[in-house]
């Protein structure tokens, strides 16, 4: 068996990982990881299933191709090349880091610019533009990966300087502290 990586788009509707799942399964493919979510009304899901080792990446583009057209998804399928198991982030600490304010362009890429220039991994990402001045309708959660040989006291102090020149409100929490907390 070998691995393949396959994202699928469009439009939402019931069913969507039903006639995913269907597909494999008809294939001989087996489902190992899916991360799948719905942006306002797009469909949008990861799948990482293992496929026999005979099945070529183009056979099974063609039968996501005849079984997908139906409902107007779009599938892109890859080989997963076999990576060591060990993370590059396994010296690192989880953290949430989450703004609230106004909505305007650039929040995303100046906040991530920071985060990446500390070697910090986003893992994770959500964001609920709503739009206007009502800084609770902007929300943005960054899942993140800290390397425990970070500056994080710098790391943190750019961030709350780069939040506070966009007009955010920034709070930064070790994600047992956040999950802790969002539990209560």
């Amino acid at each position: 068996m070998k691995k393949v990586i396959i994202s699928i788009l469009g439009e939402d509707m019931p069913g969507i990982i039903a006639a995913v799942s269907r597909i494999l399964f008809e294939q001989n493919c087996n489902i190992e990881n899916v991360s799948q979510t719905i942006l306002q009304s797009e469909f949008s899901g990861i799948f990482i299933a293992s496929v026999p080792a005979e099945l070529s990446v183009a056979a099974l583009s063609q039968a996501f191709e005849k079984g997908l057209e139906p409902l107007g998804l779009h599938a892109y399928i890859k080989d997963m090349e076999q990576r060591r198991t060990v993370s590059a982030f396994e010296g690192s600490e989880p953290f949430v880091i989450t703004t609230k304010g106004p909505d305007r362009k650039g929040l995303v890429a100046r906040i991530t610019e920071i985060i990446a220039r500390h070697g910090v991994n986003v893992t994770n990402l959500q964001a609920a533009f709503k739009g206007g001045d009502n800084p609770d309708k902007n929300i943005m959660i960054y899942e993140v990966d800290i390397p425990k040989h970070t500056d994080q006291q710098r790391l943190y102090a750019e961030l709350r300087e780069g939040a506070g020149n966009l007009g955010l409100q920034i709070s930064i929490q070790h994600r047992n502290i956040f999950e802790a907390i969002n539990r209560i």
